[in-house]
């Protein structure tokens, strides 16, 4: 039996980010007034989501709150949806409910409520520690905020994560050094570090297809990832995705995990992804593995749920072919890897020459086990190509 989550998306940001290309809506942007109405859209797809689940009696293990910023909604609002998770689902006893937040979205009363409420994790959205970096992503939080909000999310209990992003145009390895050694000061739980994609839609891309500004180069960003790597290994956090470090194995981030092991989770609101494995409908009958996703605008997404329609915009089937494919595309980024046995189509010649060129464990593939070196880490697309 596989686990269950549930993601919800709050589609709203205090500014929009010239790098982000998520759907999210800014104020001055016509959809970022749907806010009033998002939490009883939320709430109403849950009461949908679980009427579909009827017969399936699995609690939600983990929640995870995206965005957007969801802390621009009050504690109320936030806990108002976590309540909706009940009713619909349930929660397990030792459910993980992780929240996205900017350092300067909360304060120390609304993480203490959010505490209260059932959260037991905050995720902060730091990027950098350096004020010239802040500014090119248009962060608008100042360093100092970091500090503070993590401080209080610590004060009500909730452990906590800290996203970093590496590779913004004009950032040295000298900058990343500065926001490791920041966000390794303040002993979070959890770290994230992510290469900076620069999407040809968004404001930096028009950036840089202007010339205003310079990409980093790759060779360079993997010298930032070999750096956070390095540097936070040396602080005690062990990596257990390509891009994630947690400072012991029960902080790492069980929803993200579950994504990444082909669990099942529910994605509520506007341009939510959901998925369910291969299952026995309520008939009786197997059902395939599928995934779907919901229309983007929140003004629509709420527009369908009050004509009692589904929010859905469209569906995937998936075979078993497509799940064995999807399986080595995220199982290999973990550090406990997978064994060569699950290979959709078993590739001796490119194991060898992968674990020839540095990019697989040689000792776990004599075991039976495909694991990335460091190297492969910086290569796992091309480890997946090979191997698929």
């Amino acid at each position: 039996m596989r686990d269950f989550g549930v993601y919800i998306h709050v589609p709203f940001c205090a500014v929009r980010c010239g790098y982000c290309d998520f759907n999210t809506y800014a104020p001055g942007e016509s959809e970022f007034s749907s806010r009033a109405d998002y939490v009883g859209a939320a709430l109403a797809e849950m009461a949908v989501a679980r009427r579909a689940m009827e017969g399936d009696d699995r609690p939600a293990r983990t929640v995870f709150v995206g965005g957007g910023t969801p802390t621009m909604l009050d504690p109320g609002a936030l806990s108002a949806l976590l309540d909706g998770v009940r009713d619909a689902w349930g929660l397990a006893a030792d459910a993980e409910v992780t929240t996205e937040a900017n350092p300067d979205s909360v304060t120390r009363e609304s993480l203490s409520a959010l505490a209260s409420a059932g959260f037991t994790r905050v995720s902060f959205g730091m990027q950098s520690a350096v004020p010239h970096v802040l500014a090119t992503l248009d962060r608008t939080h100042r360093p100092e905020n970091v500090e503070r909000a993590v401080t209080w999310a610590k004060e009500a209990g909730l452990a906590t994560s800290l996203d970093l992003i590496y590779g913004t145009p004009g950032e040295s390895l000298a900058d990343w050094e500065a926001s490791l050694d920041a966000a390794i000061a303040l002993e979070p739980d959890h770290v994230s570090a992510y290469a900076l994609v620069i999407e040809p839609g968004t404001r930096m891309g028009l950036q840089l297809r202007r010339g205003e500004i310079e990409a980093v180069d790759l060779d360079t960003q993997a010298d930032m990832y070999e750096t956070a790597d390095a540097r936070l290994a040396q602080a005690g956090y062990a990596w257990y995705e390509v891009s994630n470090w947690a400072r012991t194995p029960g902080d790492a981030c069980r929803h993200n995990i579950a994504y990444w092991t082909s669990q099942d989770w529910w994605g509520i609101g506007p341009g939510a992804h959901s998925y369910l494995g291969p299952r026995i409908g309520p008939d009786g009958a197997a059902v395939d593995a599928e995934r779907w996703w919901n229309v983007k605008l929140p003004r629509v997404y709420a527009q369908r749920l009050d004509a009692g329609e589904s929010p859905e915009a469209e569906r995937e089937p998936l075979t078993p072919a497509d799940l064995s494919l999807e399986a080595v595309m995220l199982r290999l980024r973990l550090a406990q890897g997978m064994p060569i046995e699950d290979l959709p189509d078993p590739r001796p010649q490119a194991v060898a020459a992968l674990v020839a060129d540095g990019v697989l464990d040689g000792r776990a593939a004599i075991g039976g086990a495909l694991r990335l070196t460091l190297r492969g880490r910086l290569l796992a697309d091309a480890a997946v190509r090979a191997l698929t």
